[in-house]
């Protein structure tokens, strides 16, 4: 897929791919003719679990060695995301020596009940790391498409389009953004072009910024998205002050309630909206159903 924006340079390139599916015990799906979509957004450091600013220093060789504390953390993890029908995730590593070659994405999906799955590994450091964005969902995936974000390689966004009744897509796109104002700001740019492609957008993920970002909001001016709430804020997840993880649909979506989950097992708090498609379309009934 190749589109530009006119009002950006940035063009839109779409690598097309596949979700994993699994066989697991308990899984559940939605119900048939569904207009509800429970979403949470997490950014879960890799399985380490932060309580103060000085754990990043003292805990600084997690991001590089395995520690039995890391799996019982994904596991609580885990426990809370069996509450959503599609989650978004971020910093999760794909299977390296830090996470004793456990793939986190796979090791939630099964453990939250998932049976779709798919993992965007933007940043590949062979052994030592595999630093990802991670999509969890209970009805299946028609397509999903990788991108790799403007600026300095690292950043991406995954695109996952579920079917809808009226023959549309619900495209959920799962991001983490540069810390940088530059890179962050053509990221951003990117993100109006795609949402030109999408009649029906999510936008979910870690944008390392807030409402103070004239970036931002000047991207959800262009989309007129909706679902940037000053108040909503995930960080630091042991005294939070900062609104940098952020849910934004598209206008013909209705927002039914969107809240910061008080779960501090990173350094971020997770963030949930539940969304309601317009009257008279629904999920379609056969994607939830598992193929061999």
């Amino acid at each position: 897929m190749h589109a530009r924006s006119a009002d950006s340079a940035e063009p839109i390139a779409a690598v097309p791919a596949h979700a994993r599916h699994q066989s697991v015990s308990h899984a559940s799906s939605l119900p048939a003719g569904t207009r509800h979509l429970k979403l949470l957004s997490f950014n879960v450091q890799a399985g380490i679990y932060s309580r103060r600013y000085s754990d990043y220093f003292t805990n600084s060789w997690k991001h590089i060695l395995p520690h039995p504390e890391r799996l019982a953390n994904l596991t609580r993890i885990a426990q809370l995301l069996h509450q959503f029908d599609l989650v978004g995730l971020q910093e999760v590593d794909a299977g390296s020596l830090r996470s004793a070659y456990i793939d986190q994405i796979q090791y939630l999906a099964r453990h939250g009940a998932f049976p779709h799955w798919y993992r965007q590994v933007n940043r590949n450091l062979g052994p030592f790391a595999q630093h990802s964005n991670g999509l969890l969902s209970r009805l299946r995936p028609q397509r999903i498409t990788e991108h790799k974000l403007p600026g300095l390689p690292g950043r991406g966004a995954v695109v996952a389009e579920l079917g809808l009744s009226d023959r549309e897509t619900l495209a959920v796109a799962i991001v983490h953004l540069a810390l940088g104002w530059r890179a962050r700001r053509r990221q951003l740019d990117y993100l109006v072009a795609l949402s030109e492609l999408h009649p029906y957008l999510v936008i979910m993920g870690d944008f390392n910024c807030g409402c103070d970002s004239k970036g931002l909001r000047a991207m959800v001016r262009k989309t007129e998205m909706r679902g940037l709430d000053c108040e909503l804020k995930t960080f630091p997840s042991w005294r939070p002050t900062h609104n940098l993880d952020h849910i934004l649909v598209s206008r013909p979506l209705r927002v039914i309630t969107a809240r910061v989950v008080d779960y501090a097992l990173s350094d971020h708090l997770p963030i949930s909206m539940t969304i309601e498609l317009p009257e008279g379309v629904s999920f379609s009934a056969h994607q939830g159903e598992h193929e061999g």
